[in-house]
C-alpha cells in the first residue's frame, strides 16, 4: 500500500509535484494541435517540468486513437499529430515523490467519449475518503461510462504511487469488483478511467519506447555500462525513454540491456484498430475528511 505521513516533507513534495504537474498538463493540452510533433511536444513538456522545479517521473506518453497508453516519442521521431484523439499522460517527481495525471485532447470530433472518462473520474473522486473500497470506485467509474454508451477499459487500472515507484498497490479498477481494498489516510493513488467505443480490453502492440530497470548487474560493453550508470543514478526504478540516454546509438544500447534482462520495456497498449480510447487521470492523497487532488489547478 502506498501511503505518506501528512506531517512530513514527503507530503509537501507530493503536493509540489502535483502543483507543477497540473500547470504543465494544462499548458501542454493548449499546445497540442494538428501538426504538433511528438518529439517537439514531449521535449517541451519535459523541459517545462524541469523549469518549474520538478523532474519527469516517466517519459511523456502521447497515445492516439485506439492506443490507450505507453505511446511515446522515439529518438529523432518525425511523427506529427493528426485529427486524432490524443492522450497526454505526464508524471512529475520531487526527490522521488510522485504525481501522475492524464488528459485527452480530442482533435477527432468525439467529444462525448472524452467527456465519459472525465465525468467518470470526477464521480470516483467524490467517493474517495478513508474506508472507501477501491471496488466501489471501480463500480462508479463503470456506471458513468456505461451511461454514455461506452465501455471502460477493464484490464487497465489506476494505482498507488510510492517513493521512486510509479505503480504500487492498490489497483484502482475501472469496473465493479468484489475484491477491493479499503483506502486509508495518507494513501497516494492515481485514479485513471479509460473509456472506449471498442471491446473494453487492450493488448500489447509491437512498439515500445519506454523502459525501466529490471535488475542491476555488471555489463562488459562500455556504452551499455555508461547507460546503466545513468539509469541507476538518475532514473532508479522509474521509467525512462531511450532518447534520454546520454550514449551513442542509444537504441542499440537499450536492445543490449534488454537482451541481458537488465531493463524491461512497456509496449504500447491498444484497443482494436479503428476504435477510440479516451483517458483522464488525477493523483489524490487520502485525508481525514476526504481527499486532496494534488493535480487539480
Amino acid at each position: 500500500m502506498s501511503d505518506v505521513d501528512l506531517s512530513t516533507e514527503s507530503y509537501e513534495n507530493h503536493r509540489e509535484a502535483g502543483r507543477i504537474l497540473a500547470q504543465v498538463r494544462d499548458e501542454a493540452a493548449e499546445r497540442t494541435e494538428v501538426g504538433s510533433g511528438y518529439l517537439e511536444l514531449s521535449e517541451w513538456i519535459e523541459d517545462r517540468i524541469r523549469e518549474l522545479g520538478g523532474a519527469p517521473a516517466f517519459p511523456v506518453n502521447i497515445s492516439v486513437d485506439h492506443e490507450a497508453a505507453h505511446g511515446a516519442a522515439g529518438v529523432d521521431d518525425e511523427r506529427t499529430i493528426g485529427e486524432e484523439m490524443v492522450k497526454l499522460d505526464i508524471g512529475v517527481h520531487i526527490d522521488g515523490w510522485l504525481a501522475d495525471t492524464a488528459v485527452t485532447v480530442d482533435l477527432s470530433g468525439h467529444a462525448e467519449l472524452t467527456e465519459a472518462s472525465e465525468q467518470a473520474l470526477e464521480a470516483a473522486l467524490e467517493l474517495v475518503e478513508p474506508g472507501v473500497s477501491t471496488g466501489d470506485l471501480g463500480a462508479e467509474i463503470e456506471h458513468v461510462i456505461d451511461g454514455y454508451g461506452y465501455n471502460p477499459v477493464v484490464n487497465l487500472t489506476g494505482h498507488g504511487l510510492g517513493h521512486w515507484e510509479q505503480h504500487t498497490p492498490p489497483n484502482i479498477p475501472n469496473r465493479a469488483v468484489d475484491t477491493g481494498v479499503e483506502l486509508s489516510v495518507g494513501d497516494v493513488v492515481a485514479v485513471e478511467p479509460f473509456a472506449t467505443d471498442g471491446s473494453g480490453k487492450v493488448s500489447e502492440g509491437a512498439t515500445e519506447e519506454i523502459y525501466s530497470l529490471e535488475r542491476d548487474r555488471s555489463v562488459r560493453n562500455r556504452q551499455a555500462r555508461q547507460a546503466l550508470e545513468q539509469i541507476t543514478e538518475q532514473f532508479r526504478t522509474l521509467p525512462f525513454a531511450t532518447r534520454w540516454l546520454d550514449v551513442d546509438r542509444p537504441e542499440m544500447v537499450i536492445r543490449r540491456l534488454k537482451q541481458q534482462g537488465i531493463v524491461h520495456g512497456y509496449p504500447v497498449l491498444q484497443e482494436a484498430a479503428g476504435t477510440l480510447v479516451s483517458q483522464r487521470e488525477h493523483t489524490v492523497i487520502v485525508t481525514e475528511d476526504g481527499c486532496e487532488v494534488t493535480t487539480r489547478q
